[in-house]
């Protein structure tokens, strides 16, 4: 590495105040390096002075190639607790991988590990009968792991870590570089410690789309199925399958394409909606429906799935400017009538024979199903398709479904003020949506992509509302609040669910995640889906703030 960039890090780590603890009068490094294809080497450096710790930090930085990325941390905060009460909070936690804290099993750090280093290698484990957002975490510490992990990474003898009597928590400030630009890392307890402090929002959010385009399109073999996703943290490839997954991620991909520029792609979706279309629906007089196959059960045919088919099938026409697939498009609303009672409810899951399965599986099937009947509207401009939307429309109105804050919902409520105008009734329920559950989103330390997409559909929304003179309906709700919401949680979103550099050279083969995004509390999954939402919500986040 340049000796002028380890200049620079070093200015750029002091600048962030002392690096010494008063204490013990000793300064504490960590030096991560990762080559991009291997997870990090992370060092501790333990000396009387900076310089002397610095002096160390730049013999090893000296061979790495420029491109490395670094992340170079001080510890600022030292704390000896008893083992057992470790132990204790880790158990009771509702959420695993949520520890972000450093933990040493010695005063001297040698045994140290940083945040980083315990949750890229889960050792900290949940308990085997957690469920993810259903119960507490019971999470328990492997300490043979971390043992084999430290002997591997120090050269050098473990204790009996399983009988210490106390561990020493830490916390640390520091910077990262991806050898380009030096960004610090943040400290604070809303869920961004150890991620990068974004310096151009902008700038850094379209880089990151581009990034998540390419990492969405690698995910498609060569005959179009997708790679289902990963758990990066434990080095396993996820093997179910899931039809509105395919066909949602289809269109996501396609936003990102036309966000990005990048048509090259475009034949990768093709071939990806070719193989759902030939693997995941069925054709029943002229009508054509997706169908689910699951590994246990049998198969059964979703609203949701569904409208998911029809939205990946008008979005690849919008941008690809083919219409290869518009008689499929219409088969498939032609499916959607097999589902709707005399009443204008919908049945929710049907037998493959057509017959009711469930005629109620999730909420959002309703949001979903009036969006997709709208966009198929606008692309075809067929009367009896948009008498079809209008009709959903009508019965979410008439049953209080802005009460459910879901973003299919502000998607449907936000295309339908363009398709049909004059309804208030459809801009009411797109406001109460949104503003019935602001607190909420407002407060979560979570990313939850969706909550973007709400919001961005909202804020489209409140300026066709105002456009259209029809302010009064605005006026019980406090506009402006909602949009300083809206542009702290898509910053947000970015910097707790993207694996950046500065968090996927903890996992194996680091590069292989750059670009894709992560549910954090279950070992770091990154699924298409979760792309597909933290895609969505930047993609239109940033087509619409810049």
């Amino acid at each position: 590495m340049k000796k002028a960039v380890i200049k620079e890090l070093r200015e750029a780590l002091t600048r962030l105040g002392t690096t010494k603890d008063q204490a013990t009068g000793k300064v504490t490094l960590a030096l991560s390096i990762s080559d991009k294809r291997h997870r990090a080497k992370t060092s501790f450096v333990r000396a009387t002075s900076f310089d002397q710790a610095w002096k160390t930090v730049t013999e090893t930085l000296a061979p790495a190639p420029q491109e490395s990325w670094v992340r170079i941390e001080t510890v600022n905060s030292l704390q000896r607790r008893p083992l057992v009460d470790l132990q204790q909070d880790l158990k009771v936690m509702t959420r695993m991988n949520f520890w972000r804290r450093g933990v040493s099993f010695d005063p001297e750090l040698k045994t140290a590990l940083l945040e980083m280093e315990i949750n890229g290698h889960e050792f900290f484990h949940p308990g085997k009968d957690h469920q993810v957002g259903k119960n507490a975490s019971d999470m328990w510490i492997d300490f043979k792991a971390i043992a084999d992990y430290l002997q591997e990474r120090d050269g050098q003898d473990v204790p009996d870590l399983a009988a210490s009597r106390y561990i020493w928590s830490f916390t640390t400030m520091g910077i990262f570089t991806d050898g380009q630009q030096i960004w610090p890392l943040a400290t604070r307890e809303d869920g961004t410690t150890g991620v990068r402090l974004l310096q151009n929002p902008k700038q850094e959010i379209q880089s990151y789309l581009t990034a998540g385009e390419a990492y969405l399109a690698r995910q498609i073999d060569d005959d179009g199925k997708f790679v289902y996703g990963y758990f990066p943290a434990m080095q396993r490839v996820l093997t179910n399958y899931n039809s509105v997954r395919h066909f949602s991620s289809i269109y996501a991909l396609m936003e990102a394409i036309a966000a990005t520029g990048n048509v090259a792609d475009i034949e990768k979706a093709r071939t990806a909606l070719q193989w759902g279309i030939a693997h995941l629906t069925v054709v029943k007089d002229d009508a054509c429906f997706a169908i689910e196959h699951p590994k246990n059960g049998t198969p059964e045919i979703k609203l949701g799935a569904q409208a998911m088919l029809i939205l990946a099938l008008c979005k690849y026409q919008e941008v690809a400017k083919d219409s290869q697939f518009e008689t499929v498009a219409r088969q498939a609303f032609r499916g959607v009538v097999a589902f709707r009672q005399p009443t204008g409810r919908f049945n929710h899951v049907l037998n493959p024979d057509l017959t009711v399965k469930d005629s109620f599986r999730i909420i959002y099937y309703e949001g979903e199903i009036a969006f997709a009947l709208i966009r198929l509207f606008e692309l075809t401009g067929d009367a009896d398709i948009g008498q079809q939307a209008q009709q959903t429309l009508n019965f979410m109105v008439e049953n209080d479904f802005g009460k459910y804050h879901d973003h299919w919902i502000a998607y449907a409520t936000n295309e339908a003020v363009h398709a049909f105008p004059a309804n208030r009734d459809y801009m009411a329920m797109g406001l109460k949506n949104a503003f019935s559950n602001l607190g909420f989103i407002e407060a979560q330390v979570s990313p939850h992509p969706t909550r973007l997409e709400l919001l961005n559909a909202t804020v489209r929304l409140i300026d066709v509302i105002r456009r259209t003179d029809n302010e009064d309906l605005l006026e019980k709700y406090d506009v402006q609040h909602l949009r300083e919401v809206w542009q702290r949680r898509a910053e947000h979103e970015l910097v707790t669910g993207a694996f950046e550099p500065e968090v996927a050279m903890f996992f194996y083969r680091p590069s292989k995640f750059y670009g894709g995004f992560f549910t954090r509390n279950d070992h770091f999954r990154t699924r298409i889906d979760d792309c597909e939402h933290f895609l969505s919500g930047l993609i239109n986040y940033d087509n619409y703030k810049y």
